[in-house]
């Protein structure tokens, strides 16, 4: 597994949601609540889905095997007295997730990873997605979870170490997107620094919903830290964000591939649809 050179990382699915991944075809509710069918929005992000495992990641990993991490907020739980939810009941969310997902496991041929996301949508200590991950058989980690809060992992025969976890700094405006994203790798250079460890080539953040990539040279190539995009579109709560309220969705996932020893040992590639914005009245 060690050996493995293609990762691709997914996040911020919010099943359950009504402006979350759901599948086209629709899902039953439980208690007899009937069918759901999605919007044509919906149906239109379940397209983007399509296109994302049948062409781009065959084409982005050379058709070479890869892995699969999903980096939180795979479900979108009962947070905020929301109401914009398919259902209110979990199992359903969690049954959503699941027809997303499962497919994906025989796809990647068992090499998948889940990472636990923001509490308010997955539950206190991320329950919701510990329930998913087993179900879905997520590689545990050494203490038998199923998700985790973060994962250090090797990567292709150069042995980049990337660290992937869910959450990362927001931002307000776009002159100041790139500060925390940076920071993350400054700080884990620092963190390495300070205790004899050696830092990551590749730090993987999600959360924030927008895709963004910063990197520095550094004595394996380059080290680089990646924000993941969304297959969520806005929610009412995106409407009352400063940055967010006027930002349209980036909907797609990243690769992580490594190169050449000596020369390029890690870089992202990512995949983004861009929504467009209402038509003018």
């Amino acid at each position: 597994m060690d050996k493995l050179k293609n990762l691709i990382v997914i996040s911020d699915l919010h099943c359950g949601c009504k402006l979350g991944l759901c599948p086209a075809d629709g899902v039953t509710l439980a208690e007899g609540g009937g069918r759901y069918i999605p919007s044509p929005m919906m149906q239109k992000i379940w397209d983007y889905w399509r296109e994302f495992w049948d062409e781009w990641v065959p084409w982005v990993t050379h058709r070479q095997p890869f892995g699969i991490v999903v980096n939180g907020d795979a479900v979108d739980g009962r947070h905020h007295g929301s109401t914009h939810q398919i259902s209110q009941n979990l199992s359903d969310q969690d049954e959503i997730a699941y027809q997303v997902l499962a497919p994906l496991v025989d796809r990647c041929k068992g090499k998948f990873w889940m990472v636990k996301g923001t509490e308010a949508h997955v539950g206190p200590s991320g329950e919701q997605e510990e329930l998913l991950a087993r179900r879905l058989g997520a590689i545990p980690d050494s203490t038998g979870a199923h998700a985790r809060y973060e994962l250090w992992k090797y990567l292709g025969g150069t042995r980049a170490l990337l660290h992937i976890m869910h959450h990362v700094g927001t931002t307000g405006s776009s002159a100041y997107e790139s500060t925390a994203v940076y920071k993350e790798l400054v700080e884990s250079y620092v963190e390495a620094g300070r205790w004899g460890n050696r830092p990551p080539d590749c730090i993987v953040r999600s959360h924030r919903h927008r895709h963004f990539e910063t990197k520095i040279s550094s004595a394996g190539g380059r080290a680089i830290s990646v924000v993941t995009p969304a297959w969520q579109c806005r929610t009412p709560f995106t409407f009352k964000v400063p940055g967010g309220r006027i930002a349209q969705p980036m909907i797609g996932g990243i690769c992580i591939r490594t190169g050449k020893e000596g020369h390029e040992n890690v870089y992202a590639q990512e995949k983004i649809w861009h929504l467009t914005r209402p038509p003018v009245e």
